[in-house]
């Protein structure tokens, strides 16, 4: 409950700044006297052609959100995009239609569809407790009852109005955002236009002495607590501009939930809301400061994939052991192969996309209490795999502020009883996500080739630097112990030439929560599956870091640098015993640092993505790049 200060308290302010008050609470609502504050008045805030209760009925005033307050609104779904994509399909100005809650196709193909939810109500993506709420309202004859939204009038007032009657809701009054105000306002945003609208309503049924609102953003709940303050402070002035008593004002923060929509809907319709925004410019009825735009897809890194039982089961060996749960992040999604798309002669290496390979748990190991790690080793042990990790591990779970590849710091491991150990298989896939990006020009796309070409070449190199070390290592063996390189031939125990894991599969049946999503190319209408780039538009992208190798791994840790401001690290230093050089960022080669807020993305197994390994426990799959 909001307190309120005394009036006599209130009333030892100089004459200065009570006239301060009472001048800026004039100007904002623009109101300056009882007589515009009528029921008349007050019916032009709502799209419902209602009669409204008399002002002497109405004792208390109930609020309720719309988005994800009464409704589950899908989300970007942090499995598909990268963050800097979530926040920008959120932008109203970045798309020429006003992007992700400014589209009103978006709201309608929640769950499946406008045309087969309506008959059944949207069952199961209401707040079934708010609802509740508003059917208590709706039964108390003292209360006004309002449904207030930010969202756009003209677009969204038809379908929203649908969905509640669905529902069998009865509001006094349904708001959403009008371009102009009853009065010819302007609102510069959501906020200025609910304070306004709330205004009216406090001033309009003046006998009312409670205001509930019910709100899901901690920043509007924060915005309308202290509003009502300031509000309450002005009633009890001696000028005050409109006379009422001060309103007891209770500001309900309701849970945020997440929910999403079907992901190949989600991908199919940002890919119709870019098409709407390219043709618009090529019509030249956009506005000149738009760019184009396209759809990308981005690999954090290769691995052998695990199923989401297999990563529960994982997981329960950290909270067996009272790892603290505040401020961790659950993963155990993967075996890394390497954090980067892996070229093709190491796919080769490794079976290739969609190959299989078991694995058996061995030991556990905790970094400082902020790494979690379980080793592992092939079944049979004589399997050949590969992995830039000096051990195989599964990185169960980090804290926030550590990041995975601090697992290669782990050098003593606890053995697993034999009871507890167990066997699973995993995937050979790519952590996916997709990025809205500015549309690049030819000269830019034939410089990724180059770049991309260059990075095949330079697997090469390394084969070739591999080599060579190896024929020096059997000359010295064979000058210091005699021994003929045919009788006893050294290789590096990770340049062996590893056999097939086994013909490319189809992916392992998942939970079929999210389905698998194509990843699309920009601006083409038909939705084949593309490699695309993982480079930002305007030439100013991201790459890789250079070798994520050090003491006896491939790759140092110098970055080379790159060109048009791309991140290959400009003096990291030869990596301590490692076999040569890291290289500057390719951009499709990053590491942990390069990735955006590190959102989770999906895991492509024979061309598809699959964005159902963060398995639903609110990850995003933050620290799943190394």
């Amino acid at each position: 409950m909001l307190v309120l200060p005394t009036r006599l308290s209130l009333q030892i302010r100089s004459f200065n700044m009570s006239h301060t008050f009472s001048k800026t609470w004039t100007s904002s609502n623009n109101f300056t006297n009882g007589a515009s504050h009528t029921i008349t008045a007050l019916r032009r805030w709502s799209c419902d052609d209602k009669q409204l209760p008399s002002i002497e009925q109405i004792k208390t005033i109930h609020i309720y959100d719309f988005d994800n307050t009464l409704f589950s609104s899908p989300l970007p779904n942090k499995q598909i995009w990268n963050g800097p994509t979530i926040g920008f399909l959120q932008n109203q100005d970045a798309f020429l239609n006003g992007g992700w809650w400014h589209d009103d196709k978006l709201l309608a193909a929640t769950g499946e569809g406008i045309e087969q939810e309506e008959p059944k109500a949207w069952k199961g993506w209401w707040n079934e407790e708010i609802v509740e709420l508003v059917e208590l309202t709706m039964a108390q004859n003292d209360a006004l009852c309002v449904l207030l939204t930010g969202r756009g009038e003209s677009n969204f007032a038809d379908i929203i109005k649908r969905m509640v009657k669905s529902k069998n809701l009865e509001f006094h009054m349904t708001c959403l955002k009008p371009a102009v105000g009853p009065n010819n306002q302007k609102f510069g945003s959501t906020m200025k236009f609910k304070q306004e609208l709330l205004s009216d309503l406090v001033y309009t049924y003046k006998h009312a002495d409670e205001l509930r609102i019910y709100e899901d953003r901690p920043r509007h709940v924060k915005e309308f607590r202290e509003y009502f303050h300031t509000f309450n402070q002005t009633l009890q002035l001696p000028d005050t501009p409109i006379p009422r008593k001060p309103i007891t004002t209770e500001v309900i923060q309701v849970p945020e939930g997440a929910t999403s929509l079907n992901p190949v809907t989600e991908v199919a319709e940002v890919q119709r809301m870019i098409n709407s925004h390219n043709n618009a410019i090529l019509d030249g009825t956009a506005s000149p400061n738009l760019n184009p735009l396209q759809l990308t897809r981005h690999v954090l890194y290769t691995g052998y994939i695990l199923s989401p039982p297999d990563t529960d089961k994982l997981i329960e060996l950290v909270q067996s052991q009272h790892a603290p749960s505040n401020q961790i992040q659950y993963l155990a999604n993967n075996v890394l192969i390497c954090p980067r798309p892996a070229p093709q002669h190491l796919l080769d290496r490794v079976g290739g996309i969609g190959a299989t390979v078991r694995f058996r748990l061995t030991g556990l190991a905790s970094l400082e209490n902020k790494l979690w790690a379980a080793r592992v080793v092939p079944v049979p042990e004589n399997t050949k795999i590969f992995t830039e990790n000096t051990t195989p591990m599964v990185v169960l779970a980090v804290r926030r502020g550590a990041i995975p590849r601090e697992a290669s710091r782990i050098h003593t491991w606890e053995a697993v009883p034999s009871e507890r150990r167990f066997e699973f298989d995993a995937t050979v896939g790519e952590k996916v996500l997709l990025k809205v990006e500015r549309e690049r020009l030819p000269a830019e796309e034939g410089e990724e080739e180059q770049v991309r070409g260059g990075w095949e070449r330079v697997g090469e190199r390394e084969r070739d630097r591999d080599r060579d070390r190896d024929n020096r290592e059997r000359e010295r063996e064979k000058e210091n112990r005699g021994f003929s390189r045919r009788e006893n031939p050294r290789k590096h125990p990770r340049d062996e030439d590893f056999p097939p894991l086994g013909a490319p599969s189809a992916p392992a049946t998942r939970h079929q929560r999210e389905q698998p999503v194509p990843a699309f190319r920009g601006g083409e209408d038909n939705r084949k599956p593309s490699g695309g780039n993982a480079s930002r538009g305007g030439g100013n992208f991201k790459g890789g870091r250079g070798g994520h190798g050090g003491g006896g791994q491939r790759g140092g840790n110098q970055g080379r640098g790159g060109r048009d401001q791309r991140r290959g690290g400009g003096g990291g230093g030869q990596g301590a015993g490692g076999r040569g050089r890291g290289r500057g960022g390719h951009p499709q080669y990053r590491s942990l640092d390069d990735v955006g807020d590190r959102s989770s993305g999906g895991h492509r197994q024979n061309g598809y993505a699959d964005f159902d390994g963060a398995n639903d426990r609110g990850d995003g799959g933050l620290y799943n790049a190394y």
